[in-house]
């Protein structure tokens, strides 16, 4: 697994409150500073705009900004109520932590207060003086401002479910092929090292975690790897990433050490967050359309509409994991020796949570079960044989459920069609017997 170093505490600053921190700070100095400097140093670069006109425009700019300022907070405020209702909760945080969003802010304000400091100093040295530097920055703040804006507003387009659910996929697939090499040979369950490491090696040391729960973000397995081999031991990883971390819970164990590394060197290598993120969790992709999935389920919204359009997204990322190695929990020295382990998800694993909500809540609907038949029906037949295997097991057990919810012999035999519209055209299930994958070798 791929990783990065990390500080002790391991948490990202948020840039909601930094990055316009930093613009308005910026806009402070530049206004306190540069038209001394023009005064000093360049008397003689003035505008040919009056003193009139300079201090009318300055006025409208730093009123406008204020403005366009509560636009911004306004349009964020309904993106994380309308994202939270109709979508999740969790994709609150995802779809206002934007650049656009925040740097909109910061722009605004150093706009506005730019022109202020700039209006200060309109005929402060000379009567008919108009700083020439300073008024050519302030229009320039200010067409950046109506590109901002107007990024901002084809932002809030992403409120649209397609793009939303696009945007999912897209995380979640950069994820899964950053973080999973193709599938080449059979892999080795990450399930097995562990116990055999367990059995092998005693344990020396073990590492808990201290503080308010938090969530296991990312982490640098290579790091680790080589402070293990360092210590000749094995670091095994007891949460996974996207666990939650609570108070005296063991977080990282040592095998067989002649040495313990430091606590500080192994936690350094470990990020906390109070949120999930991307980064090194493609369940978290999964998730997030899982959660949208069964929200459009609820019977407050009854929407399986949406419920379909997650599972194109949703098969699309199963497929793009079928065809990679999952082993990725385990890490192994220049000489072929473990001297990692961490639990990562299993194609069962995947397959879950991908599936079971849905088919748990969406099993009365004729629509969702279709599409669900489909998805698997077609998984079946594409994947390698051993992963094949556990599709058609689940694939049986949602026709059973779908047998005990629907009595009605016609209705019966429309949920069980493999739809991939949900309600559209059938498709003949004649070719379900899965065929080797060229990948699976």
């Amino acid at each position: 697994m791929r990783g990065r170093a990390f500080t002790s505490s391991g948490t990202r600053l948020s840039r909601s409150w930094l990055v316009p921190l930093v613009w308005a700070t910026g806009a402070l100095v530049l206004g306190l500073t540069m038209p001394r400097v023009e005064s000093r140093f360049l008397p003689s670069w003035t505008s040919s705009m009056t003193v009139a006109s300079a201090t009318a425009l300055f006025s409208a700019i730093a009123s406008g900004m204020m403005a366009l300022t509560g636009i911004v907070f306004s349009l964020a405020f309904v993106m994380v109520q309308f994202s939270a209702t109709a979508y999740s909760p969790r994709l609150v945080l995802w779809l206002t932590d934007s650049p656009v969003i925040v740097h909109s802010i910061g722009v605004f304000t150093a706009t506005f207060l730019y022109a202020l400091a700039a209006l200060a100093w309109v005929g402060r040295t000379n009567a008919e003086a108009v700083p020439l530097v300073s008024t050519y920055f302030v229009l320039l703040l200010l067409i950046a401002s109506v590109l901002l804006f107007a990024r901002l507003v084809a932002r809030v387009g992403m409120l649209q479910i397609t793009h939303v659910l696009r945007s999912i996929e897209q995380q979640g697939r950069a994820v899964v092929l950053a973080m999973y090499p193709e599938l080449g040979e059979i892999e080795g369950g990450t399930q097995e090292a562990a116990e055999q490491v367990r059995a092998a090696l005693p344990c020396s040391q073990t590492i808990r975690y201290s503080g308010p729960p938090m969530v296991i973000d990312r982490l640098d397995a290579r790091r680790l790897a080589r402070i293990a081999t360092e210590a000749d031991a094995v670091i095994m990883m007891t949460l996974a990433v996207g666990d939650t971390a609570i108070e005296g819970i063991p977080v990282l164990r040592i095998y067989g050490a002649k040495q313990n590394p430091s606590r500080e060197s192994m936690l350094g290598c470990v990020a906390f967050s109070t949120n999930r993120s991307f980064e090194q969790d493609p369940k978290w992709a999964i998730r997030l359309l899982v959660d949208i999935a069964i929200k459009a389920l609820s019977p407050a919204i009854n929407d399986p509409t949406t419920a379909v359009q997650a599972l194109d997204q949703i098969e699309s990322l199963l497929r793009i994991i079928s065809t990679r190695r999952l082993d990725v929990g385990i890490v192994r020295d220049a000489a072929g020796k473990v001297r990692f382990v961490m639990p990562v998800p299993d194609w069962d694993d995947l397959l879950i949570l991908a599936c079971e909500e849905i088919r748990f809540y969406g099993t009365s609907s004729v629509q969702v079960m279709r599409r669900l038949r489909a998805l698997l029906s077609e998984l079946a037949r594409d994947v390698p044989p051993p992963r094949a295997l556990v599709v058609r097991t689940y694939l049986a057990r949602v026709d059973q459920a779908i047998g005990r919810i629907h009595g009605d012999a016609g209705e019966r035999s429309d949920a069980l069609q493999a739809d991939r519209q949900g309600l559209g055209m059938p498709h003949s299930e004649a070719d379900e017997t899965p065929t080797p994958n060229p990948r699976a070798s």
